[in-house]
């Protein structure tokens, strides 16, 4: 879990400040932070924070990369939360050290000494006298990737490494029953992988041993998932529930849909890597995983090490926002450097490896009722969701997740896929409506058994459930989605957003033609983080489907780079495109030819407008998804009067829907 910060902070606990902020010789000042860039910025956000509070030029500000060594534990980089949870936390420690700084009498930071009672309660600066948060500055890390700099953990390079490739069956579940001795060869259980000096005899001998090796079947995956989903529930529990009898009787109107979302991939451009080297009884692992002192408590147990013998380095990967196949290929890593003498190992996954083990976003299925009173108000709603659980991150369940973990030797029991409690939430994220009705409960059945492996994706049942929410609410608006909206929505953030998203679009000008819709679509990312609203422009020609054109409007608090939140909200919006088009993943995929995602040509312009405010800052990474692949969905009912309510909106669900 994300952990939140402590607001009454103890005094006398100088370790919190020097663990954040190191106030270097050559006038420069470091910070440590628990939460990790994925390329989202976040770093050039937290530079700024800490240049503000201290009062330091920014360009004197270096932020290192994550490491269980040195880095306070935050907890893992999700949700949205590294600048509303990890900025918070940093902002406090830089206001106590300007605290103490002006009760010392001392010149500079650099003759302060931090140490005895700490003051807790010092004043962050007011945002009035903000010079540096609020506005927009280069991303610190950018120049470097441009130039073709070594930036990822892709590009590490240990003395005397060696390179390994894994040896896994091209489909989930199954079982290594033989495979031929070979030099290199490394293998333990179910467990197998090669060595070798160079990467590509590597390669080579990867290929020569799958195609040698015998492996067990492995279980089939259902060929109606959906309804698997919702003969499989473990639990049903009420998410949220509000009664009232009164109002319920006054529907006169009721309607019921269900909608579908399937199986999702990462599918980070490049495959997950890894790198780790055993010197004695210490182990190194560097990594680009989301979650280091969750997954150095993974290796912990599995390696069966002191946590302590252990140092997880954060190195940054291919973009992913959500848990793709970085934490099962640092374990990998760490279970080959055990048999290398000392040497470093490398490991790189294949894009097979990738697309057959990563951990996929769950499918899910959505039943939606509402009743309508004579005035069509809204007055009772019912929300049913089955899913996996979405959270399969290495140190949350008390026992090993990864992969590795069950195909020892010796296994561990493998810890089953669970969905945290509201306000994060999991395949229950966004499921309690964000309008007000006077009668509603919200349902979620949760599948414990699991047909393949599933964790985190960007937003988790968000996507899912705010795709299915938006879509009703266009249901039963009776031609007027923007007025039906704000009649049932009753904070005025979320009404700003909406309203400035139907103006920036020029909504009501909107040129209709053959084949051509609009679609709105709202959303408060978990009910309590940044609020998002989304125009779509599309044409469809026969049952293919183009989005011309998106228009987001978003409130995120005080935006500390409101270059770095427009750069999440269009990036956030092409890919729920890319999602809502064309991504599904089915058994046998194994390359971009199965699993197609938006081309350039295809990605739509996309004009962000930042609704800003100076209340607390918000996170950007997630709050689109849900509201883009719902104004998608409404923009081609606009289009082709037909509902399509299965994702992807390809041709054949298009059809499908038309047909039906």
């Amino acid at each position: 879990m994300n952990k939140p910060v402590d607001t009454h902070l103890p005094l006398a606990d100088a370790r919190r400040l020097t663990q954040r902020v190191h106030f270097e010789r050559d006038g420069t000042v470091t910070i440590a932070s628990g939460k990790v860039d994925l390329g989202q910025g976040i770093s050039t956000a937290l530079a700024q924070i800490a240049a503000e509070e201290l009062g330091v030029p920014l360009d004197k500000v270096r932020i290192l990369p994550a490491s269980t060594a040195y880095s306070p534990d935050e907890g893992v980089t999700s949700g949205s939360l590294s600048i509303q949870d990890g900025g918070k936390g940093l902002r406090k420690a830089c206001a106590e050290l300007r605290e103490l700084l002006g009760r010392s009498g001392k010149r500079s930071y650099w003759e302060l000494e931090v140490a005895g009672d700490i003051p807790a309660e010092a004043p962050e600066k007011p945002p009035a006298e903000y010079r540096i948060v609020g506005k927009s500055v280069p991303r610190l890390e950018l120049a470097a990737k441009i130039a073709g700099k070594p930036s990822y953990v892709h590009d590490i390079v240990l003395p005397g490494m060696v390179h390994a490739r894994i040896l896994r069956p091209p489909r989930p579940f199954a079982r290594l029953v033989s495979i031929p001795e070979h030099p290199g060869l490394v293998r333990d259980g179910n467990f197998a992988a090669v060595l070798a000096a160079r990467e590509e005899d590597a390669i080579e001998a990867a290929k020569k041993l799958r195609a040698k090796a015998v492996w067990s079947g492995g279980p089939r995956m259902p060929e109606d998932i959906y309804g698997w989903l919702k003969h499989h529930a473990t639990e049903n529990n009420v998410t949220k529930e509000k009664a009232d009898p009164l109002a319920k009787a006054r529907g006169v109107k009721r309607l019921q849909a269900e909608y579908r979302k399937p199986f999702i991939c990462h599918a980070s451009i490049g495959p997950s890597c890894a790198l780790a080297r055993m010197e004695g009884d210490r182990l190194e692992v560097w990594s680009h995983t989301q979650g280091i002192f969750g997954l150095r408590q993974e290796i912990a147990i599995v390696l069966r090490m002191p946590e302590e013998r252990i140092v997880v380095q954060h190195a940054e990967g291919a973009g992913c926002y959500g848990h793709n196949g970085a934490d099962d290929v640092a374990l990998d890593a760490a279970l080959l450097a055990r048999a290398a003498n000392g040497r470093p190992v490398r490991l790189q996954w294949t894009r097979e490896d990738e697309f057959a083990w990563e951990p996929y976003g769950p499918a899910m299925v959505v039943a939606l009722q509402a009743s309508l009173d004579g005035d069509g108000n809204i007055v009772s709603w019912q929300h049913d969701l089955w899913s996996n659980g979405h959270t399969h991150r290495p140190g949350r369940a008390g026992q090993p997740v990864l992969i590795a973990a069950g195909e020892l030797a010796q296994p561990f029991e493998r810890g089953p896929a669970v969905d945290p409690p509201l306000p994060a939430g999991g395949a229950q994220r966004n499921a309690v409506p964000g309008y007000e009705f006077p009668d509603f409960k919200v349902m979620h059945h949760y599948v414990r058994e699991a047909p393949v492996h599933g964790s985190s994706l960007r937003s988790l049942g968000a996507f899912g459930n705010v795709f299915a929410i938006e879509s009703f609410m266009d249901e039963l608006c009776a031609g007027d989605p923007v007025g039906f909206r704000l009649k049932h929505l009753k904070d005025p953030r979320g009404r700003a957003v909406v309203e400035e998203a139907v103006r920036l679009s020029n909504w009501n000008s909107f040129a209709k033609g053959e084949g051509k819709g609009h679609g709105l679509a709202y959303a408060r990312y978990k009910n309590v983080g940044a609020y998002c609203a989304v125009v779509a422009d599309v044409e469809a020609t026969g049952a293919e489907l183009k989005v011309t054109r998106l228009v987001a409007a978003v409130d995120v608090g005080l935006p500390v780079n409101p270059d770095g939140v427009v750069n999440q909200i269009e990036g956030g919006c092409v890919q729920a495109t890319s999602w809502t088009l064309t991504e599904e993943w089915k058994p046998g995929t194994v390359s971009w030819e199965e699993y197609p995602i938006l081309r350039f040509s295809d990605a739509p312009p996309v004009e962000v407008h930042i609704v800003k405010n100076q209340q607390p800052s918000l996170g950007a990474g997630e709050c689109t998804m849900g509201p883009t692949v719902a104004a998608i969905a409404n923009a081609l009912h606009d289009a082709l009067g037909v509902r399509v309510r299965e994702l992807p909106l390809t041709a054949d669900n298009i059809a499908k829907a038309i047909n039906a």
